[in-house]
């Protein structure tokens, strides 16, 4: 590397060094929050502000936002350059996670059959990079999570930072999530020289990951060099590896770096499909190892008796390609046949690009592929179960819908998608014994609350005298001595639902129990319906009952379906909308409210009279909201916003509309039209709670805001 490029790296780093951490700052506290400064200096008793409508350009730095319409946007980094000139103090609030990594049941260090998934497709940042959502009626999703342990966000981008949506969503199921740190070609060459050049050099750049992964919330890196390497660059990639993932280790809890099968130690670009001694110091020096894809079973073979890979085999996953590129085994539909070799050898997976059945198969029928490809899978996938705490829900939304519901109404007609809004997931089988059968899947047409319901269907024939029964959440949760259970359903004339629940004892006993059932007239039944308004509606059924436990952990919930009347052979559907578990102990609102509600970085579009009812035609607000409250109280807020005066004092204040949803505390208001100017708006942030408990209006959060007309100066 000539003395001029090295002399840039150091220059770069001494230049960013005045304005950013000189380390990478403390153990992560997911909980923590960096408020911008303008919402620090307000004062205390700060009620609104007062804006001068412009239409100038928007000041917001385009790499974090639509220049056309201020939306929240996410992207990777594309150089060295943009890598070193990252300020943590400059990163872009609405991709930071709001979803803490769930424990999970095995640990990842006692799960000896991982599964990776590295999601590649389509060159990355689709409709994921829009972080509030967006209106796609045909998004990718994936929602498989119990069957996977960590989740890779694939792009070409020298660095791919993986939208919130991702790992607030995989967090929810206790799956880890990685970035990457990819070089390639000759451009790859050149910052590989840079960066391995010495010690300062790549201790800069693994510092510079670490703060991002920190920053950011997710939990480590797949480092993928495409490259050669020079002697001194090769030399100091081991060196590099290790301070990553020593630091990663010391700053992120649960932190993760894996090395892809690439260079080996002279230097050269040589795939291996395999861990040996050509690429072991590599291994040696970090979590794991991705291998390539053009593996043969003799490649299992030689690893299993490697002595470089004993007492580390679940650390090495072996790489399979689902579009089956090159000379593989399995991949597409056959996947399983891959995954079935690798597990006879007792080693992880790595599966690659899944989008597969996103990208070539009929996009209308996205959910039936998706979940023929995992069932095919299912067999070598072991099942982890997320560790929860009460209260807990599910909608079994997916993240995505034809229109979003609330309580059995449409609240919004259009086709949206964000991954934040995932719930967790319940499991999806199929089975057939003799001529009954039952299969469950997701359902977008008749929904509760979301996007989607579970979905039950079967035959139960004349000659089956038992009820037909299906797992339908597994979980690690401990329960309260009294646990209220809540479940919200539809079902076809002719059958009945009950609930069956797995516990464990403090004695890790095993016990099958069944909740008692509570009439509408029982105490804890009228007072939480009191507090939630939640009743039996649209076709719904709400149905509680009480769960008696001492000291024991709830494992798995399942559904049985009976059939009502005479033996015969009865066809039925089932729809789960929802299913909550909570202290019934603790059936009262909590007294926290909603504090700081604060409004900046205001920036006004030119609006039509069409959109926003009024003439001559009123301006479209972009502004974003930021707030304080307990997250762990929360599943998501809802943001209002109503006038409350204009240019006539005889037009009063107007009910509340609906804006959208937010999953962070902070939320965009995007092209929102309102009322041409002088006038004054209200805009009113709703949480809503995880215990399904309706806050009243005395505890949302309330900004005001007043605008008026810019004034012309006279000639």
């Amino acid at each position: 590397m000539s003395e001029q490029v090295d002399g840039e790296v150091r220059a770069r780093a001494k230049r960013h060094e005045e304005n950013d951490e000189s380390g990478v700052g403390g153990k992560r506290n997911k909980s923590e929050t960096s408020r911008p400064e303008s919402c620090l200096d307000q004062p205390a008793d700060f009620t609104g502000v007062h804006e001068v409508v412009k239409y100038d350009d928007s000041q917001l730095p385009v790499r974090y936002y639509d220049p056309d319409t201020t939306e929240p946007i996410i992207g990777g980094l594309n150089s060295l350059d943009d890598l070193l000139s990252w300020k943590r103090n400059e990163a872009h609030p609405f991709n930071v996670s709001t979803v803490p990594l769930s424990p999970r049941d095995p640990p990842l260090s006692h799960t000896a059959l991982r599964t990776l998934v590295s999601h590649d497709m389509m060159g990355g940042y689709l409709d994921d990079r829009f972080l509030q959502g967006s209106d796609s009626d045909q998004p990718y999703s994936f929602y498989h999570w119990q069957h996977i342990d960590i989740f890779n966000y694939f792009t070409h981008n020298m660095v791919t930072i993986p939208p919130a949506g991702w790992t607030n969503a995989a967090h929810r199921h206790g799956v880890l999530v990685l970035g990457t740190f990819i070089t390639e070609w000759t451009e790859g060459g050149k910052a590989c020289e840079a960066f391995l050049k010495d010690e300062e050099s790549y201790r800069t750049v693994a510092d510079k990951l670490v703060q991002i992964c920190h920053c950011y919330g997710f939990d480590g890196w797949l480092i993928n060099i495409e490259n050669q390497l020079s002697a001194t660059a090769v030399k100091n990639m081991p060196l590099f590896l290790r301070y990553l993932t020593e630091q990663t280790h010391e700053r992120v809890s649960g932190g993760l770096v894996l090395w892809y099968d690439s260079v080996v130690q002279t230097g050269h670009l040589a795939w291996q499909n395999e861990l040996n001694e050509n690429n072991r110091l590599f291994f040696d020096v970090c979590d794991g190892f991705f291998t390539n894809y053009n593996w043969t079973e003799q490649n299992l073979e030689w690893m299993a008796s490697y002595s470089g890979v004993q007492g580390r085999q679940a650390d090495v996953y072996v790489g399979v390609d689902v579009f089956a590129r090159g000379e593989v085994v399995g991949g597409m539909y056959d996947t399983n046949k891959a995954l079935e070799m690798i597990r006879r050898h007792n080693f992880s997976a790595a599966i690659f690009a899944p989008g597969w059945v996103y990208e070539t198969q009929e996009r209308t029928q996205f959910r039936h592929n998706q979940d023929k490809f995992w069932a095919l899978l299912s067999d070598h996938l072991p099942i982890h179960r997320p560790v929860s705490s009460l209260p807990f829900t599910s909608t079994f939304c997916q993240g995505f819908g034809k229109a979003f519901y609330w309580r059995g109404k449409r609240q919004s007609e259009r086709s949206w998608f964000s991954l934040s809004a995932q719930q967790p997931q319940p499991l999806f089988s199929s089975s057939k014994e003799g001529r009954g059968w039952l299969k469950t899947r997701a359902c977008p047409d008749e929904v509760w609350t979301g996007g989607s319901s579970l979905l039950i269907e079967g035959l139960i024939p004349t000659e089956q005298t038992s009820a037909a029964g299906v797992r339908v959440l597994s979980l690690h949760m401990p329960l309260a001595s009294s646990t209220l259970v809540t479940l919200v359903f539809k079902a076809s004339p002719g059958v009945s639902l009950s609930l069956q629940k797995t516990v464990q004892d403090q004695n890790e006993d095993k016990l099958t129990v069944s909740p008692v059932a509570l009439d509408q007239g029982h105490h804890l039944v009228t007072q939480f319906s009191q507090l939630c308004g939640l009743h039996s509606e649209n076709g719904w059924t709400v149905r509680c009952s009480l769960l008696e436990s001492q000291g024991c952990s709830l494992r798995e919930v399942c559904v049985n379906i009976h059939r009502e009347g005479a033996p015969q052979d009865t066809p039925f559907s089932c729809r789960l909308g929802q299913i909550m578990l909570m202290d019934a102990s603790a059936v009262q609102l909590p007294p926290d409210r909603i504090e700081g509600l604060c409004i900046y970085d205001v920036v006004w579009l030119r609006g039509s009279a069409a959109a926003a009812d009024s003439h001559p035609p009123g301006p479209l607000l972009n502004a974003t909201l930021r707030w304080d409250f307990k997250p762990e109280l929360v599943t998501h807020y809802r943001v209002h916003w109503h006038r409350l005066r204009g240019p006539d004092p005889r037009v009063p204040a107007e009910p509340l509309r609906l804006v959208s949803r937010a999953y962070a505390r902070l939320f965009r208001l995007t092209e929102l039209a309102v009322p041409g100017p002088p006038a004054l708006l209200e805009l009113v942030v709703e949480p809503v709670l995880r215990s399904g408990f309706a806050l009243p209006q005395s505890q949302w959060g309330r900004v005001r805001l007043s605008y008026s007309q810019e004034q012309r100066q006279e000639d």
